[in-house]
């Protein structure tokens, strides 16, 4: 891809805003940006940890696995995002899985080459700190919401959230979430069953506050925002 269409749609990101230019110049040279379908395994448990990854297009699943055959999963993750960035407290093996749930475009940097950017520039690296942190916040979030909320206002509280975050606007007051999240995908952030969820969205469809379709993609469209951050706030 040529350098300057590299630049261009990172530029898009604010993420990236304090790069000098000479390291806009490194980054540009030896940054890929590559194209996976949904359900695709970017990397395994037990990998090299050879690269961090940007998400320009798309969304992708972050998780680990028990020693029960379990599958626990930890976040998702959009455009704009980092994921595969844990690489000094991880050391060079993936402790995690990283799956798409969508056709995505992932901008991948060597390891190296991002480190280095964290030692320069000192802007950078509280940008990829307050990303963390947020991410840390959330699964704290997640834990209170398992210990003080029951499984529909769980469940309720994510959709809520996802809408915000990443809804389409439809109209005047509806939302349209399109991240292909399917009912497995969301019992395992609401810590819930997917026979749960499936309880839980046909309740929400019947009262009119979401609507959606069959399939095994979950495209919902959020009817009555204020009726769904109401249902998450019960507990």
């Amino acid at each position: 891809m040529n350098t300057s269409i590299t630049q261009a749609m990172l530029m898009n990101h604010k993420v990236f805003g304090s790069l000098t230019q000479s390291q806009w110049d490194v980054l540009t040279k030896n940054i890929s940006l590559i194209s996976y379908p949904k359900n695709k395994i970017v990397y395994q448990v037990d990998d090299q940890a050879d690269f961090v990854y940007f998400v320009e297009k798309g969304s992708v699943k972050i998780g680990s696995h028990s020693g029960h055959h379990k599958t626990m999963i930890k976040e998702i993750t959009y455009g704009g995002d980092f994921f595969g960035e844990n690489i000094f407290s991880q050391g060079n093996i993936r402790k995690d899985f990283a799956e798409t749930t969508s056709d995505v475009k992932l901008f991948v940097i060597p390891v190296l080459v991002f480190k280095n950017l964290l030692m320069e520039n000192p802007a950078f690296t509280n940008t990829i700190m307050t990303n963390t942190l947020h991410k840390l916040e959330a699964m704290e979030e997640r834990l209170q919401n398992f210990v003080f909320l029951k499984a529909k206002e769980r469940i309720s509280h994510f959709l809520h959230k996802i809408a915000l975050r990443k809804g389409i606007n439809i109209g005047v007051s509806e939302k349209l979430i399109n991240q292909g999240i399917s009912h497995k995908d969301i019992a395992y952030l609401t810590d819930t069953s997917r026979q749960t969820v499936a309880r839980v969205l046909n309740e929400l469809k019947r009262d009119n506050i979401i609507h959606y379709g069959g399939g095994k993609s979950c495209k919902i469209l959020i009817r009555d925002m204020f009726q769904l951050e109401k249902l998450s706030l019960v507990g």
